[in-house]
């Protein structure tokens, strides 16, 4: 008889979850407007900050922590019921975009950004991360009477990284203890997504995006006359040729049977003048693994090759590699766990294991703390070809808000499903 109550109570709270969901979801859709109207750059999301602990607030949390990590909340709902602890995540931060969507809602804002005047635009999706996470507070509040243990909700700024010089995301949180007091047996978060079509929810255990890494290569030459190169040494060839070099150590030098890698330069200074050799070039990358060896053996061969190329090529060569995001890994036992719940709230066809994402989260320093789980929502609307859809970072991203329902309902119910259980 306990089974079959238990399971009874179980299925009245998800039946009580959607409902609940359904009757908010055009609040939700409201506060994702409103949020991509007035998106706010990393450690500036002042007025999202000032949003969302009010809302906590007026729902009656027992906890409600500001400024963590500069800008984060950190918000705590305890169920009437004993139980464990989990913990729920939404990141906050809009990127340097000029939005280019014709909506009557697209942002207009500007900052300043290192420096620089910029667009700035929810081009990644966070204003639906947020709205999503308020409504999940919302309808768990509503329902704490028959919820098990405590809910601790993460809102966390900079996750696109900091302005340069400046600490920030979810390192940080962790940093200031925002998974301490209490520590949760398990954190979960989500990520809409252009790969995707709406109603899809995907999925994988393991490695499931990449660590993320800065990397910087000046190569220091000797300045001369464009027609007489020999008087000379010239950085340009010899950063050439370093580009070209450092295709070889993911195509040649990694086991990608393994696990994938990437290295790309994306970005080359040199020179002022067609007829100036300047004495300097300085290329900028990123480098992409799913394996923390594999990264150190990356960074090894990628500073190796760089400064043997311009050793012989008679010039200098600095190479600067910083560590951004460890390697967002979803907890096999856990996503095991989770996975029916994903596959009852998207339906049997909508809940897909997906491939390995090059991109890169910060959600990586939570999973460190403890085990988590981190699944994408489509958002693409149907009718559109998922490969012609404008990728999270564009200018032209499209949330079909569809999503935002399917949003709440997945992270409620995967929280209160790891409580109950």
């Amino acid at each position: 008889m306990g089974d079959i109550s238990a399971t009874s109570a179980a299925s009245s709270l998800a039946r009580a979850i959607d409902s609940a969901a359904a009757a908010i979801e055009a609040k939700v859709v409201a506060w994702r407007r409103d949020l991509h109207a007035n998106p706010e750059l990393g450690n500036r999301e002042f007025r999202t900050a000032g949003l969302v602990a009010e809302h906590l607030r007026a729902l009656g949390f027992d906890e409600v922590t500001t400024g963590v990590a500069h800008t984060g909340v950190v918000g705590l709902l305890k169920g009437a019921l004993p139980g464990p602890v989990v913990a729920l995540r939404a990141d906050m931060d809009g990127l340097p975009v000029t939005e280019e969507v014709d909506i009557p809602f697209a942002s207009k804002v500007k900052a300043q950004w290192n420096g620089e005047t910029v667009g700035v635009m929810h081009a990644c999706g966070h204003d639906a991360h947020v709205a999503i996470l308020m409504g999940v507070a919302e309808v768990l509040a509503g329902l704490r009477a028959g919820l098990k243990g405590t809910v601790k909700f993460l809102f966390q700024p900079a996750e696109e990284m900091p302005p340069e010089g400046e600490e920030g995301g979810a390192k940080l949180m962790v940093e200031q203890g925002a998974m301490d007091n209490p520590r949760p047996a398990a954190v979960f978060g989500l990520h809409v997504t252009s790969r995707l079509p709406v109603g899809t929810i995907g999925y994988r255990p393991g490695p499931t995006m990449a660590s993320s890494d800065k990397l910087k290569i000046t190569v220091n030459g000797r300045q001369t006359h464009g027609a007489m190169p020999w008087f000379g040494v010239d950085p340009i060839v010899t950063a050439a040729q370093v580009v070209l070099g450092l295709q070889t150590v993911v195509s040649r030098e990694m086991d990608l049977t393994r696990e994938p890698a990437v290295v790309t330069i994306g970005a080359i200074k040199g020179g002022v003048r067609e007829n100036i050799i300047p004495d300097s070039v300085e290329m900028r990358g990123t480098i992409r693994t799913f394996d923390e060896g594999m990264r150190d053996e990356v960074h090894e061969r990628v500073t190796y090759l760089a400064q043997a190329i311009s050793r012989g090529a008679r010039a200098g060569c600095d190479v600067c590699i910083t560590k951004n995001y460890p390697v967002t890994v979803n907890d096999p036992a856990l996503t095991a766990r989770m996975a029916p719940t994903l596959h009852r709230v998207a339906g049997e066809q909508h809940a897909v294991l997906v491939p390995k994402v090059m991109g890169s989260e910060d959600f990586s320093f939570f999973q460190r703390v403890v085990p988590g789980l981190f699944f994408f929502v489509g958002v693409v609307p149907h009718g559109t070809e998922v490969m012609k859809a404008a990728p999270n970072h564009s200018p032209r991203f499209y949330i079909d808000e569809a999503c935002l329902l399917l949003g709440v309902r997945a992270l409620a119910h995967v929280a209160c499903d790891f409580l109950e259980s």
